[in-house]
C-alpha cells in the first residue's frame, strides 16, 4: 500500500515529466509573436510582396505577389540573446525559414549578417538543408519537415547558437558573428508555409 506522501511524490514526478513535453509558458518569461492565426500586427514586411494571412488556425503565405527575392515578416524589435520556440508546417517544395540577429530590416539574408534557420528539404546544398544554420553550420543527419507540423527550438547566447528540430539537436555554433538584431519569418517562391506558434523569450 502507498503512503499519502509516496502517491503525491508520484503525482509530482508525473506533472513536471507532461510539463517537459509542453510548448512554453507565455507567463515563464515568453512572449507570444504568433498564436494560431493571430499575430500578423507584431510584423512588417521586408523584401517582396507575399500573400501573407491568417488561415486555418496559422498564419501563412503561399505566393509572390509584387517584387522580386524572398518576403520576410520581420518584427518591429532586435533582440540579442534569446530563446525561439516555433512550430510550423511546410510542403514539399518549401523555400522558408526563421531568421534572427538581422541587422538590417530592410535587407534580411544571410549576406547583411542575419542568421538563418533553413526551412527547405529539397535545398540542392543540402548540408544547408532543413535543420542547418545556412553559411553557418550544416545540418546534422537529414530531416524531412515536409507535410507535417515541426517545432524549432533556438538557443542563442553570444556566440553560441543551437538549434533544435523536433527536439534533436541539428546544427550548432559557437562562433556567431551578429549579435543583435530582429526575428524574421521567410517565404520564397515554392510550396506554402505555415507559423501557428512563436514564442521568444530574452536571455
Amino acid at each position: 500500500m502507498c503512503k499519502p506522501t509516496s502517491i503525491a511524490a508520484l503525482m509530482l514526478a508525473a506533472a513536471l515529466a507532461l510539463a517537459g513535453c509542453a510548448s512554453p509558458s507565455p507567463t515563464r518569461g515568453w512572449t507570444t509573436l504568433i498564436d494560431g492565426a493571430a499575430g500578423l500586427g507584431n510584423f512588417t514586411i521586408s523584401g517582396a510582396v507575399a500573400n501573407w494571412r491568417g488561415e486555418d488556425g496559422a498564419i501563412v503565405a503561399d505566393r509572390i505577389v509584387s517584387g522580386k527575392g524572398a518576403s520576410v515578416m520581420i518584427t518591429d524589435k532586435d533582440y540579442r540573446d534569446v530563446e525561439i520556440y516555433a512550430e510550423f508546417w511546410s510542403a514539399e517544395n518549401t523555400n522558408s525559414g526563421i531568421y534572427l540577429r538581422a541587422p538590417d530590416p530592410k535587407m534580411v539574408n544571410t549576406a547583411s549578417g542575419a542568421l538563418e534557420v533553413q526551412i527547405w528539404d529539397r535545398n540542392p546544398a543540402q548540408h544547408y538543408a532543413t535543420g542547418s544554420l545556412v553559411n553557418v553550420a550544416s545540418v546534422h543527419g537529414q530531416h524531412v519537415a515536409a507535410g507535417r507540423w515541426n517545432t524549432y527550438e533556438v538557443y542563442a547566447r553570444g556566440s553560441e547558437v543551437t538549434v533544435k528540430l523536433n527536439g534533436v539537436v541539428t546544427s550548432s555554433t559557437q562562433h556567431a558573428r551578429t549579435q543583435a538584431g530582429r526575428i524574421g519569418l521567410q517565404f520564397n517562391a515554392g510550396g506554402a508555409i505555415r507559423f501557428r506558434k512563436l514564442m521568444v523569450r530574452e536571455l
